[in-house]
């Protein structure tokens, strides 16, 4: 709930710090005295468009601070503030401020942190609830009537919301596999002719590579042929020089035996030989290795050339062949099998369509029954209220099944006919302000068990009637109020009377400067007001004693 509402340099608001409490709320004042303003800084701080009109002429800037507690944090303030990486400690309060600027610039901020101004207006609807003559939001806006007859018939849509992702999860996947199904069949002809095509060239991996390094050597073989050969015959050759090595060693062999240093020789020239004999073997092998065969280098060069051409027709890499292969074969299997798949899919799909089918069936009969009931809850409420010949009507319509959604597939909404024979319409379309606020006070009092925002404000409820009307409007109020906040600034005496605190909003000038302040009364200043409100100007003893009576009669 609102605990504490600071102002500063608000219009005629210089300075204002109010605290608040539980229970029934009541500010009156003058006419013209400033209950606006209030209202206008306290939209400002739940992130209405910032006006500059708004601040203290003279000044730089205003601000408006909110403070709200709570006894547990509820759920969608949670979402919100966990969202935006806020944290909250339990029994800590929120802290709500909006700073403008004289030239339109302006500030957010939850607990000294900076925020924008769109997540106050989500916050807005879970911390205050402004009812007022032209009242566009709230329990006038039909986009949350569907969400308040759940409530009201305590309807668990947790199931249906599942039911509907399961659904949709289904059709999805049916669509999707009937989608891969045609463009394959459609595929087909060519799938076919590519794949006979690459199991003719039947690609393998790594074979590029292969024999990209055989054309190289082989090229290289070719630059190298003449070079070879003639080395090959000059070491090979029986005039070659290790022929003449060889013949050398065999006459030194034979008369190595008469000097020592004719031994040395030997051993010296005999590896001379076995170098020269190792130096033979690895030229020929040399020879061997870079063999030019201009048929084979043909052969190789063809191969490369069909390998890439095919890698460039399917926009992917030599290496990727075998495995554009597969996928084709997969593709083509696809299409053989996928008159099965769908028919799997399709089972799914239906059965997933009937459980949500029954479950939103079941949903929509428990909110006809829920609007029924509180189609009498409101209409006990109208009388009262001076609204006893309106009707009011809680319509649950069946929607196309294209807008079916997680909530079901009913819109409702609020409707009403002011007169006899009238037909029925929106509540904003037909209500004038007055009704429009006491048709909401009606509704309230219906939903009363069904909670809302922490607080709850209604702006002049009571306009317009007077006598028995505002002591109705007074008593409802007061029930709404005994499990909450409730906050209403009125004319009515008989309303002002049936408040736990009572606030007067009053306007002083002091030479040329105006300012608006805000008090708490005691049980004096209320009798006071209170016969003001009874008498007007000058207070009588009779308005005194009047206001006695409807205090005491609370």
């Amino acid at each position: 709930m609102l605990t504490r509402l600071s102002i500063r340099n608000i219009v005629l608001i210089e300075a204002l710090d109010l605290d608040f409490a539980r229970g029934l709320g009541v500010l009156t004042g003058e006419t013209g005295a400033g209950k606006s303003i209030l209202l206008d800084a306290l939209g400002l701080v739940l992130g209405n468009r910032a006006d500059s009109g708004l601040v203290r002429a003279g000044e730089d800037k205003a601000s408006v601070t909110a403070s709200f507690e709570f006894a547990a944090l509820p759920s969608g303030i949670a979402k919100l503030l966990d969202d935006a990486e806020i944290e909250i400690e339990p029994g800590e309060p929120l802290i709500v401020k909006r700073q403008l600027k004289a030239d339109g610039g302006s500030k957010a901020f939850l607990n000294d942190q900076p925020v924008g101004v769109a997540l106050l207006r989500e916050l807005a609807s879970y911390l205050v609830e402004l009812h007022g003559q032209h009242d566009d939001r709230g329990l006038v806006n039909p986009r949350g009537h569907r969400a308040l007859v759940d409530r009201y018939a305590r309807a668990d849509a947790a199931g249906l919301e599942a039911a509907w992702r399961t659904w949709r999860a289904a059709e999805e996947a049916l669509a999707s596999a009937r989608g891969r199904l045609e463009q394959a069949a459609a595929d087909q002809d060519l799938l076919l002719a590519h794949l006979a095509e690459l199991t003719t060239l039947a690609p393998e991996a790594g074979e590029e590579e292969e024999l990209a390094e055989q054309r190289a050597t082989m090229q290289k073989g070719e630059k190298l042929s003449d070079d070879l050969a003639e080395l090959q015959h000059l070491w090979s050759g029986s005039d070659s020089a290790l022929a003449a090595l060889r013949g050398a060693a065999r006459r030194l062999d034979r008369i190595a035996g008469e000097h020592p240093l004719l031994a040395e020789a030997l051993e010296s020239l005999d590896r001379a030989v076995i170098e020269a004999g190792e130096a033979e073997d690895r030229i020929g092998r040399a020879v061997e290795a870079l063999s030019f065969d201009p048929a084979a280098l043909d052969r190789i060069e063809t191969r490369l050339f069909e390998l890439r051409a095919a890698a460039r027709k399917h926009g992917c890499q030599v290496d990727d062949l075998p495995g554009r292969m597969l996928t084709m074969r997969a593709a083509l299997d696809a299409i053989e099998g996928g008159e099965a798949e769908i028919a799997g899919l399709e089972q799914a799909a239906q059965v997933a369509a009937l459980d949500y089918g029954a479950k939103a069936e079941a949903l929509s009969v428990t909110r006809i029954e829920a609007a029924q009931r509180l189609d009498k809850a409101v209409a006990a409420e109208l009388a009262p209220l001076k609204l006893d010949a309106a009707r009011f009507r809680t319509a649950v319509l069946r929607l196309p099944e294209d807008r079916w959604g997680p909530g079901g597939m009913d819109a409702v909404e609020f409707l009403i006919a002011t007169n006899p024979g009238a037909d029925f319409a929106p509540l904003n379309k037909i209500a004038s302000g007055g009704e429009l606020s006491r048709f909401i006070l009606a509704l309230k009092v219906a939903l009363a068990e069904e909670g809302g925002a922490a607080t709850v404000i209604f702006d002049e409820i009571d306009r317009g009637v007077g006598g028995a009307v505002a002591s109705a409007i007074g008593d409802r109020l007061a029930r709404l109020a005994s499990d909450g906040q409730l906050l209403a600034v009125t004319h009515s005496p008989q309303v002002a009377a049936r408040g736990n605190r009572h606030y007067v909003i009053a306007k002083s000038s002091e030479g040329t400067v105006t300012r608006t302040g805000v008090a708490l009364l005691d049980a004096a200043g209320r009798q006071e007001e209170i016969a003001r409100m009874l008498s007007g100007a000058e207070i009588t003893a009779e308005a005194r004693a009047q206001a006695d009576r409807l205090l005491e009669g609370v």
